[in-house]
């Protein structure tokens, strides 16, 4: 008889793959999770070429099929949203307070070099509100718009210079994962917070003021009317009232009626082209309505010259840059791929950070200003039946005629039919109804919207919390079956007498590993109390670690101390 004690069994592993495969496996992951390259695999060198080409430069995919039945549609749609693009860039550059017709610039250059580069077939280039107003509140910190405004120009053109920098930075690098981090709870709060603030500035308009605060805050804003309440001038008001009116009469129509949506979209274009007839028969300026003043001709000259790298703005210079840049990436992208899943495509996040660079990269260096795809035009460029992005070229093409011909008709243009227009437009960038959404699914969420431009901190926080905090449960057997739960959630499951059953539901590495090892020692000093009442022991746990995908050297130690813990107190 053989009393030789059996070795325990052993778990075959599989050999460990080396250091190379393992680094080149997880950096795929990271910054090629779409695996771009895969459509490169079995083809000829040529043929890569060729595709290398169309993966970098969009137009060359799309172009060589394009015909006059989709131009059709991209002619309708390019026109209509010139008719937006023109009051908005007015309006948007009197809010950066820079001169109105680098708006107009803006929607010239810019759009033709997203045409080239861009992925969406919706996105309609332009400025945007959130971006103007943190480019003139932030930069206003170091130069003043009225006291030097070429300097301050000079520092305009020097932001955007760098937000493409950035931008493309961002998209060679593959690092969309930093847009990730603004959650759609964080920019909905955002943009709704900025748009009041930007709502509230254009009361300097709808009261004709002359002098006004550069500050952002309600209490600023409000002080400051109620301080130069002997400039207010009624017909000013009334005026902007009257507009205001027309225009969300005009929304209204539209979203009733989906179909009528060019009677918003031609709404800004009206009102401009009324106030310019109204402000020159009626002699507005004097009555106090001020207008824009002259608008010269041409096409956009070069800002090379002016651009300005004195170490005494750059700080300040670069912030403005890289804030807004950040903020124009999530909002561009975020609303590209809403209109693309509605037609049930995709679009690529890393190339549109590279087409937002060099739209801005180039938008610099000719009297341009930072451009995005904002979500008022994209909307319209979509509902008008964009099929491609030769909408913007389209665009681009009447805007540039406006600027040799007509520019000039602009300068009549009411202060206050701006501000109106702005208005209108940030009255749809408050989302009550998705807050209160927001209010009913997730407390937190809606917390984070609530707080605005502090959204984005909390928004990470909360990341942070997940990775740092992750789920952690009691499970016990489900009555009649052969599963096991969670406790909290199945309150009638059983457990094994002297057995605790713990589940880890995230990796384990050095961010939480010592919120996971005290959070076992709990569970287990819960337990024990539970069963000395009962006159148990608890002699084993389990850890069921199914959702631990992976796990670092300094949680293998931490798995290695809990087991020295439970071994000390008797516990397998």
């Amino acid at each position: 008889m053989d009393n030789s004690i059996n070795p325990e069994p052993l778990v075959n592993f599989a050999p460990p793959r080396d250091f190379a495969t393992s680094l080149k496996s997880d950096l795929k992951e990271t910054f090629f999770p779409d695996d771009p390259f895969r459509q490169f695999k079995d083809d000829k060198p040529t043929r890569r070429v060729a595709k290398a080409l169309q993966y970098f430069i969009p137009i060359l995919e799309w172009l060589p099929k394009y015909n006059l039945r989709l131009l059709r549609y991209d002619i309708l749609a390019g026109l209509t949203i010139t008719s937006l693009a023109i009051p908005q860039g007015i309006s948007y550059a009197k809010l950066a307070e820079i001169p109105p017709i680098i708006g107009l610039y803006s929607s010239f250059v810019p759009p033709l070099l997203y045409a080239v580069f861009g992925s969406s077939k919706h996105l309609a280039v332009g400025t945007v509100a959130a971006a103007s107003l943190l480019l003139s509140s932030t930069l206003d910190d170091v130069v003043s718009s009225k006291d030097n405004p070429a300097l301050y120009l000079q520092l305009i053109f020097t932001a955007t210079l760098i937000t493409g920098i950035f931008q493309t930075a961002l998209g060679f690098l593959r690092l969309g994962i930093l847009v990730d981090f603004l959650s759609h709870s964080t920019i909905t709060g955002f943009m709704g917070g900025t748009a009041t603030i930007i709502c509230l500035q254009q009361l300097k308009g709808f009261f004709g003021l002359n002098h006004f605060t550069t500050k952002t805050d309600v209490i600023s804003v409000m002080h400051a009317i109620i301080k130069n309440r002997k400039e207010w001038r009624w017909e000013s008001a009334v005026v902007g009232i009257v507009f205001l009116i027309f225009l969300q009469l005009t929304r209204y129509v539209a979203k009733k009626k989906p179909k009528l949506f060019w009677v918003s979209a031609m709404a800004p274009l009206v009102t401009v082209v009324i106030g310019c007839l109204f402000a020159y028969l009626a002699h507005a300026e004097d009555h106090g309505i001020q207008i824009v003043g002259h608008l010269k001709k041409g096409i956009n000259p070069s800002s090379i010259h002016l651009l300005n790298f004195d170490s005494k703005y750059l700080p300040t210079v670069a912030k403005a840059g890289i804030v807004t840049g950040l903020i124009a990436l999530a909002e561009g992208i975020a609303i590209g791929r809403s209109f693309a899943i509605m037609k049930n495509e995709q679009i690529d996040g890393n190339k549109e950070m590279i087409a937002f660079g060099f739209m801005n990269i180039v938008g610099s260096l000719t009297s341009c200003y930072l451009t995005t795809g904002p979500f008022s035009k994209t909307a319209v460029n979509f509902n008008a039946g964009c099929r491609t992005a030769m909408s913007n070229v389209v665009m681009a093409i009447f805007m540039g005629l406006t600027l040799l011909f007509l520019a000039p008709l602009f300068s009549y243009t009411p202060l206050v039919a701006l501000s109106a227009i702005i208005m209108s437009a940030m009255f749809g960038l408050i989302k009550y109804e998705e807050a209160y959404h927001l209010l009913k699914v997730d407390k937190f969420d809606f917390v984070i919207c609530m707080a605005a431009f502090l959204g984005v901190g909390l928004g990470i926080i909360r990341a942070l919390l997940y990775v740092a905090r992750p789920a952690t449960c009691k499970l016990g057997k489900v009555p009649n079956s052969i599963l096991y739960r969670d406790f909290e959630q199945y309150p009638g499951s059983t457990n094994v007498p002297g057995i605790l059953v713990l589940q880890l539901g995230s990796p384990i590495y050095f961010a939480n590993c010592t919120y996971i090892r005290e959070r076992i020692l709990r569970w287990i000093r819960e337990e024990q109390a539970n069963i000395v009442s009962k006159g148990d022991i608890l002699e084993n746990v389990f850890l069921d670690l199914t959702g631990v995908t992976s796990i670092d050297v300094t949680g293998i130690e931490t798995l290695i101390e809990v087991h020295k813990t439970l071994q000390a107190n008797d516990i397998k």
